[in-house]
């Protein structure tokens, strides 16, 4: 399949591309359950790479059992498992493991949530575009569901 080109602008001035350097340290990283109050079943840390209005990107640290609220994206969101494994749940469905090299996509208007399965850690990628909606959290008999 061949990808039609086009003649570029070289008189235009477009957006320049943001480069975020990472801080290795680890002391950017959230204690999310603590300052943001959406997560529930043990310990989430949260290290931000892009946070702005339309799109933000983060790597989400999960300790075993530890989970989202239930909630939704207005744009989607977009998963990629780098370590462990874990569930993600979508509101009337039963929920689905996931592991390493997983992506998923939620779309827009999905309410779901993710986490970490009993046994293991886990941490993803997550690209979430738009707003954000939170709602209550993950019962333990929703997160139970899995088994």
């Amino acid at each position: 399949m061949a990808i039609k080109t086009q003649t570029r602008d070289t008189k235009e001035t477009p957006p320049t591309s943001v480069f975020v350097t990472p801080d290795r340290s680890g002391s950017i990283a959230i204690d999310a359950p603590k300052q943001m109050g959406v997560f529930t079943g043990g310990q989430v840390w949260l290290n931000p790479v892009l946070m702005r209005k339309d799109i933000t990107l983060a790597h989400v640290h999960f300790e075993p059992c530890a989970r989202t609220n239930w909630h939704k994206h207005e744009g989607g969101q977009l998963l990629r498992v780098t370590s462990g494994s874990g569930w993600i749940c979508d509101q009337g469905a039963k929920p689905r493991r996931i592991t390493v090299g997983d992506i998923i996509w939620s779309p827009p208007g999905c309410i779901h949530w993710h986490g970490a399965d009993n046994g293991s850690f886990m941490t993803h990628e997550a690209t979430s575009f738009g707003g954000l909606d939170w709602y209550d959290p993950v019962s333990e008999d929703e997160y139970s569901a899995k088994n």
